[in-house]
């Protein structure tokens, strides 16, 4: 597979799962949205990826470190939903994403 196969291959794999969920989540399927956002597509897809030009060792080394940012994305969601009918979305989203931010800045410098 050509690189410019891969990658068009990673933005269609992208744009599939972002355009399902805002349809789900736009029609009120809000379960069904989450469930189409944390699919592992793109993980898996990222996982043969890996595996097919780093080989097994890459691909378990990106396993582990997939793990660190899980509390991150926790604290990211859980903003969202303490914030959201308190701060409108705009300034939640903006917090949220900050949050993240500095949980991953901390777990960087925790790593070191």
């Amino acid at each position: 597979m050509s690189e410019f196969a891969k990658y068009a291959l990673y933005f269609l794999i992208g744009g599939l799962v972002v355009s399902v969920s805002s349809y789900l989540g736009a029609k009120g399927e809000g379960f069904l949205a989450a469930f189409a956002s944390t699919f592992p597509a793109i993980t898996g897809v990222t996982f043969m990826l890996i595996q097919m030009n780093g080989g097994t060792d890459s691909t378990l080394i990106y396993a582990k470190h997939l793990l660190w940012f899980v509390p991150p994305w926790l604290a990211y969601v859980g903003f969202m939903i303490f914030g959201l009918n308190r701060f409108g979305f705009w300034p939640t989203m903006a917090g949220s994403l900050t949050v993240y931010m500095c949980c991953v800045g901390l777990l960087r410098l925790a790593l070191k």
